[in-house]
């Protein structure tokens, strides 16, 4: 009867594609090791080690998917699923070839993992614009207007959907040397200093002036401790990665595209949506 189980199992995984390229494989030998000890007449499977290892493939075959985007060029690049463990999957492959004495290996399944945005979606939500703004900076420089560029690539394509919160600390990432940022003039405490990512507040506050609709609820932003030159005052939304973050509420009834390109001294972000965007929802809360 388990023959019969795990031969309608292993068709289904065929049938499925589910046993991805540059799949994990188990031994026999491997897989002996998880007996719980000592061994009674009939062997038992020690669960908490069948556990840690479902922990470690877990690990080991994930994949992350890459949403759609759209390039430097404009050019829309197309979405790619990723994979996890198919859990269940291997608990009845792992079992079977435990207990069955002519399974020499197992592959460990997987199963796909899709991308929330496709090319189709961008496309979409592209049609209508909402809000944008535009600020200048000096191209000459060369470390700020790189910390620039990076920040805007980082949120560049990101779409939030209905009652998703975008935060820009999370989308941006830490700044750090390692990820290409440079250090450039800050504001701390009303004083001009220098540090990792200088520059990037004129990215999350082009973004503040681009959002700041009625649509989208403003859920975190704090202003410089004095005036910056690229916007209005009081028109600002500082963000420092061990301190504040600019956060804001999607509360229209479809996805926001964010736009945002840095070039040649010059940054605009645009919000687009679909043709069918209709007022915000309703609570503020």
């Amino acid at each position: 009867m388990r023959i019969l189980l795990l031969l309608v199992f292993l068709l289904s995984c065929m049938a499925s594609n589910v046993f991805a390229i540059g799949s994990v494989k188990l031994d026999k030998v491997e897989i002996s090791q998880y007996g719980l000890y000592p061994f009674q007449e009939t062997p038992f499977i020690d669960e908490v080690k069948l556990q840690a290892l479902i922990s470690e493939l877990e690990k080991k075959v994930a994949i992350e998917p890459k949403n759609a985007h759209w390039s430097e060029n404009n050019e829309l690049i197309t979405e790619v699923p990723g994979r996890m463990l198919d859990k269940e999957a291997f608990q009845v492959l792992f079992r079977s070839a435990y207990y069955e004495q002519d399974m020499k290996r197992i592959t460990v399944p997987t199963m796909p993992v899709y991308p929330k945005v496709d090319q189709s979606l961008l496309k979409e939500i592209q049609t209508k614009e909402l809000g944008s703004y535009t600020t200048f900076y000096k191209k000459g420089n060369k470390e700020r207007a790189d910390n620039i560029a990076l920040a805007t690539a980082a949120i560049d394509s990101h779409v939030v959907f209905p009652g998703e919160s975008f935060s820009f600390n999370d989308v941006v990432g830490e700044r750090t040397a390692q990820r290409g940022y440079k250090r450039a003039p800050v504001i701390v405490k009303g004083e001009l200093a220098e540090d990792i990512g200088g520059g990037i507040c004129q990215v999350s506050s082009t973004l503040f002036n681009a959002v700041d609709l009625k649509g989208i609820q403003i859920l975190e932003r704090y202003a410089h401790s004095r005036s910056v030159p690229y916007v209005p005052d009081g028109r600002d939304a500082t963000v420092s990665w061990w301190g504040p973050d600019f956060v804001f509420k999607n509360r229209y009834n479809q996805p926001l595209l964010i736009r945002a390109h840095a070039t040649d001294g010059r940054m605009v972000v645009r919000i687009l949506s679909s043709d069918s965007v209709d007022h915000f929802t309703g609570e503020s809360s």
